[in-house]
């Protein structure tokens, strides 16, 4: 058996939502000077430079500015010029919302905002509270105020446009697929938040072949960098708070199952060399998110019981009457291999095994379906003195293996 070191160094999650600072509507009409609302070309070769909106402050969107856009969304900093049909076509909310018959405008401006508020509900899973600017227009455009962070705008808007360009779920993947999901079922794009969970099940799997898939991956990325497996993926820290945030419990039980992997100071004591990747696709810091009160309960007794099961299976590898009394025939042992001395090598198989995970704490000491797998190859087929004993040591694992796969949910206490 190999000996390495333990892994798993703890990266940085994604950044939560940002609320934007609050602006007065007569801000908005000294945005843009007379002559370039005027003058079509004019804006749109304002577009190209990427320059603050005439000094106030705000920002266009260098790629998501159409001259013939009909609604200008502002989200921090950031404005963007797009279409109503573009919005209405995949988004529930935004038809729904364009429908609505325009608000009579009073000569005051604070009267000129309606304020839209969705509550959350069964099935949409999530609340949406924006305001609507149809007198300080910008362009002939009105302005729709969203309390979303500019980054989760632009990628939601660019996956409307362009379509959805996800990646190999490495760290700057996901903040651009968790924003797409955050968004899409904020204002229930219901393809767009169907594509990205389909997307994220490939790190965070609800299979156990699937897990396996990830996990191969992760290694192969190891071999190729030098790097930890966590250095590919983000921190489950992350994926299990996006999960709570637009309610998709199927993301959990694998999520907090990696995050038990990590020993107690990776998780409250991560060091720099640990996290990973700390800047946002912008550049600014990622500010780490803890998990809730209830979530790390969870995290604790699930790593408890993780533990637990590495050392029952350690135990029953040298109990299971699978694999001390099968094969029964003599005739079944290859190489004049006695049924005693395949005895004789499950136990010492255990003693190694107990030495490698429970007291040495050696590589995958707090992964139990790693070990499973590491203990179904110790007597490989192709070099054991019995075959049959080799093989019936894979299928145990694999059996084991699975049954601890549906335990992941118990473990943690989850409802999925």
């Amino acid at each position: 058996m190999a000996m390495y070191s333990s892994y798993y160094p703890l990266p940085i999650p994604a950044s939560g939502l940002h609320s934007p600072p609050p602006m007065s509507p007569k801000k908005l009409s000294c945005c843009y000077p007379q002559s370039k609302q005027a003058n079509s070309e004019n804006a749109c070769d304002e577009k190209e430079t990427g320059k603050d909106a005439s000094g106030s402050g705000f920002t266009k969107h260098d790629d998501l500015w159409f001259c013939d856009g009909s609604v200008v969304l502002r989200a921090e900093n950031t404005i963007f010029r797009v279409h109503k049909s573009q919005l209405s076509r995949h988004s529930a909310f935004f038809h729904d919302l364009f429908s609505l018959p325009q608000p009579h405008h009073e000569k005051s401006n604070e009267q000129s905002r309606a304020i839209i508020d969705r509550k959350p509900s069964s099935s949409s899973r999530s609340s949406a509270v924006l305001e609507v600017d149809s007198e300080n227009e910008i362009e002939g455009c009105p302005v729709i105020y969203l309390h979303d962070s500019a980054e989760d705008v632009e990628n939601l808007l660019t996956a409307l446009y362009d379509g959805p360009d996800f990646g190999n779920n490495d760290h700057t993947d996901f903040r651009t697929v968790s924003g797409i999901l955050r968004l899409s079922t904020k204002y229930l794009v219901d393809t767009l938040r169907t594509k990205s969970l389909s997307h994220l099940s490939t790190a965070w799997p609800s299979t156990l072949k699937m897990w396996d898939a990830r996990e191969d991956v992760a290694r192969a990325h190891e071999l190729t960098t030098g790097l930890g497996v966590a250095h590919l993926y983000p921190s489950p820290i992350a994926v299990i708070n996006l999960a709570r945030e637009v309610n998709e419990p199927s993301l959990l039980p694998s999520a907090f199952y990696d995050l038990s992997r990590y020993h107690y100071t990776q998780i409250f004591e991560p060091n720099e060399e640990d996290e990973g990747p700390s800047h946002s696709s912008r550049g600014a810091i990622v500010t780490p998110l803890p998990l809730s009160g209830p979530d790390m309960q969870k995290l604790m007794l699930g790593k408890e019981a993780t533990q637990n099961a590495i050392t029952s299976l350690i135990q029953s590898m040298g109990t299971s009457s699978t694999l001390l009394h099968l094969p029964y025939s003599p005739s079944q042992h290859t190489h004049a291999h006695s049924h005693r001395a395949c005895r004789r090598d499950f136990s010492e198989l255990v003693a190694l095994a107990t030495q490698h995970y429970l007291f040495d704490r050696e590589r995958g000491c707090t992964d139990p379906l790693y070990v499973a797998d590491e203990l179904g190859q110790l007597k490989s087929a192709e070099f054991s003195e019995c075959e049959a004993c080799a093989r019936a040591l894979e299928m145990w694992a694999a059996r084991e293996r699975e049954r601890m796969w549906k335990m992941i949910p118990l473990w943690f206490r989850l409802e999925i």
